[in-house]
């Protein structure tokens, strides 16, 4: 079979009709009849129901009444529901399908042309996702997968400390539009209640000739809405999602939106330091007895401060004890009575 200029042409004339069906239904609160979008937009009836059946087949929940459509708040990822003042939507680049948030805004630093920064990418699902020292993770469909690609032109001495703030703006708006209440694992992963439910990932790409950072890359990953059962049995009593059993409250754009509003708003209050005040009250590990292994031996201590660098503290029978984020994982945390 070949692919005429007609049939080009009809499937761009759909996209186009398709885009602007779903902005007059957004705009509106009322119905709109089909009659009315078709004359409103010069096409046939029968392009309007094509268009119709093309956004309900993209996920977006449009209500089909007697008397017309109605648009419902929809749970498509779209650039123009994420993007703010600090996040313009030309730089919000969504995919269906990538290996790794973090590896296409990578790629996208080595392109000829200079990319525009803040740059968000956006994926719908992570084939190869990873965490920190290459971890993999359970990665289905329909979850928040991103990465945001910043231009800082500091030294590896000036850089924010990016992975703790981006900590704080998503414990925050986690608890901002769920009503449920986040807590932090040291250094980078999300919990509720006693679940994992996100991490963080940051990564520094540097200018050997300048000894700059030329770009940082902040990877974070969230489960969405994942039914309890279907995490994998190994996961079941470790992972969980912020709507497991419930219908979601919120869109993921509305989540991602605030996630990096709460972001940007942190960076501009720099060098207030008060966010790290929040990152320990948020704190998963503190007060709790911690297993890991420095240079080879395994210890077992009471996490008892983080430092203004990040630093976990912890007291153990061999002294104090400051672990770097870069450098240790703790391999068990003793659980809530």
């Amino acid at each position: 079979m070949t692919i005429t200029d007609l049939d080009i042409e009809r499937t761009i004339s759909l996209k186009h009709t398709k885009e602007k069906v779903l902005h007059l239904l957004k705009q509106s609160t009322a119905i709109l009849s089909g009659e009315t979008l078709a004359k409103e937009l010069g096409v046939s009836r029968t392009a309007i129901w094509k268009a119709i059946r093309e956004l309900d087949r993209l996920g977006y929940q449009i209500e089909h009444l007697a008397n017309g459509y109605r648009y419902l708040s929809s749970n498509v990822l779209e650039p123009e529901e994420i993007a703010f003042h600090y996040l313009k939507e030309e730089n919000i680049y969504i995919h269906a399908s990538v290996d790794s948030t973090m590896n296409v805004a990578k790629l996208a630093t080595m392109n000829p042309a200079p990319i525009a920064t803040p740059a968000l990418f956006v994926s719908e699902i992570q084939t190869q996702g990873r965490g920190r020292f290459g971890r993999d993770f359970f990665a289905p469909k329909g979850q928040i997968y991103m990465t945001l690609l910043l231009r800082p032109n500091q030294t590896f001495e000036e850089l924010p400390q990016y992975t703790l703030l981006a900590a704080v703006a998503v414990a925050s708006a986690i608890d901002e539009l769920t009503g449920k209440h986040s807590s932090i694992k040291w250094v980078n992963d999300l919990f509720l209640g006693e679940k994992k439910v996100g991490g963080i990932l940051s990564e520094a790409m540097s200018d050997f000739e300048t000894g700059q950072i030329s770009y940082v890359a902040i990877g974070i990953g969230l489960n969405y809405a994942i039914p309890s059962a279907d995490f994998p049995d190994e996961l079941q009593a470790k992972a969980t999602s912020l709507f497991s059993d419930e219908a979601p409250k919120v869109t993921r754009n509305e989540i991602i939106r605030k996630i990096w509003t709460h972001f940007f708003e942190l960076i501009d209050g720099l060098p207030d330091t008060s966010y790290l005040d929040y990152y320990r009250q948020k704190s998963f590990v503190l007060g709790r007895q911690v297993t890991f292994t420095q240079q080879g031996r395994e210890y077992v201590g009471r996490a008892v401060g983080i430092s203004d660098k990040g630093e976990l503290i912890v007291d153990t029978t061999h002294g104090q004890k400051i672990l770097s984020s870069g450098e240790i994982s703790l391999s068990h945390i003793e659980a809530h009575q």
